[in-house]
């Protein structure tokens, strides 16, 4: 007998800035319609200097830790492409930070904005394994390009934390997946660089080529029919990306591409990103966290997710809403962690950009800025040190 399995829980952090896109179009001279209107994007968070992948991780876990308890959660798996270290896991820090028992696998994914849906797939499979327990996927980046770069208006940074286990009580997975592979230098980050480097026509190309891939081998797999879904959550980038790539599926498709049936389809699932930027793994369930916060009952309504990271791997796959999700949700939390956000100007974003601590190994400590819960505080023999605030 087949088991019901997919996200009993589902909360969002984000960084303690915010840079409106009027104040970057202020600084380089660009028409503010190219950010608000050709790219989708109203501004972006930026995290404090005492911040990164792991305090905001954490940040996002820990109200599920409070609301389900620990003693199911027998793994921790770190969805990431701002890695912090070559060789221990983010999650590592996340799994201390918020006390979880020794009796914890922790592991961190990457495969660019992808990895998340990787940490889904690989925690449904640990429950299908062992229904008893549950697995707490987090996916957490700061998406960073060169200053005065094209992919600098794209910028954001945010977490996501899932609850994944047995009779979920938010949206249950489903078989099958639509798979698609190609080696695509579209976008990298080789070890020795901050800021990632992307070719934005060739990411655009890879993007929709695998949208037409994974889609095939659903559709092959035995999957839905598109007009069965009430609404599509696809990785963002920017937002419109999600438009042009709904777009093409549907023209591949052979369907009408109708402006208010594409915008019905997608326009609940890209409030978070517009105001949020890229969050790369987080990117595609701020998508779906949107959608449940906003939608009108989705109640038994299958949603579809396409979930695509450069280089490129991509997955589409269903999910099927179930019944008394909305008691569940965090609408009201999910805002303030984006409400919440002290704005900042050109020049104090530009500071925080070019934050970086030295690399001599010696103690240093970092500003304290942020008021989430958790921090960084600062570096000693090459040692992250993080606390509680």
């Amino acid at each position: 007998m087949s088991i019901s399995i997919g996200i009993h829980d589902l909360s969002i952090a984000t960084g303690e800035f915010v840079l409106p896109h009027t104040a970057l179009a202020a600084h380089n001279g660009t028409e503010i319609g190219k950010y608000h209107v050709g790219i989708g994007q109203e501004s972006m968070s930026v995290p404090a200097a005492d911040e990164d992948i792991v305090t905001m991780g954490a940040a996002a876990a820990a109200p599920i830790i409070a609301r389900h308890g620990k003693d199911r959660i027998r793994t921790v798996v770190f969805a990431t492409e701002s890695s912090i270290d070559q060789a221990k896991a983010a999650g590592v820090y996340v799994h201390s930070l918020l006390g979880l028992q020794s009796a914890t696998r922790v592991v961190e994914l990457k495969q660019a904005c992808y990895g998340a849906t990787a940490a889904l797939q690989f925690a449904i499979g640990l429950v299908q394994r062992d229904p008893a327990q549950q697995v707490l996927v987090i996916a957490s980046d700061v998406s960073k390009y060169e200053l005065d770069s094209p992919g600098e208006a794209t910028q954001g940074a945010a977490a996501v934390a899932m609850l994944v286990g047995v009779d979920p009580a938010l949206v249950r997975i489903e078989d099958p997946s639509g798979l698609f592979t190609a080696d695509v230098m579209d976008f990298w980050r080789p070890n020795y660089r901050d800021a990632a480097l992307v070719d934005g026509q060739e990411s655009i190309g890879a993007y929709l080529q695998a949208a037409e891939g994974t889609w095939k081998d659903y559709a092959e797999q035995g999957g839905r029919s598109l007009e069965e879904f009430a609404a599509f959550c696809y990785h963002q980038p920017f937002t419109k990306m999600a438009y042009k790539a709904h777009r093409h599926l549907l023209n591949y498709c052979g369907y009408d591409t109708d402006k208010d049936a594409i915008a019905r389809d997608l326009g609940q699932t890209t409030a978070y990103n517009t105001v949020i930027g890229n969050s790369y793994t987080a990117s595609v369930y701020l998508g779906l966290a949107a959608l449940l916060d906003q939608a009108d009952d989705l109640t038994g309504r299958p949603v579809a997710f396409l979930s695509y990271g450069s280089g490129s791997v991509a997955e589409f796959f269903a999910g099927t809403v179930v019944a008394g999700y909305r008691e569940q949700l965090r609408t009201e939390a999910n805002q303030e962690a984006i409400s919440r956000r002290t704005p900042v100007d050109y020049a104090g974003y530009r500071a925080l950009h070019e934050f970086k601590f030295p690399t001599d190994g010696g103690d240093h400590a970092a500003p304290e800025q942020t008021t989430g819960p958790f921090r960084l505080a600062g570096i000693s023999g090459h040692k992250r040190l993080y606390q509680r605030r």
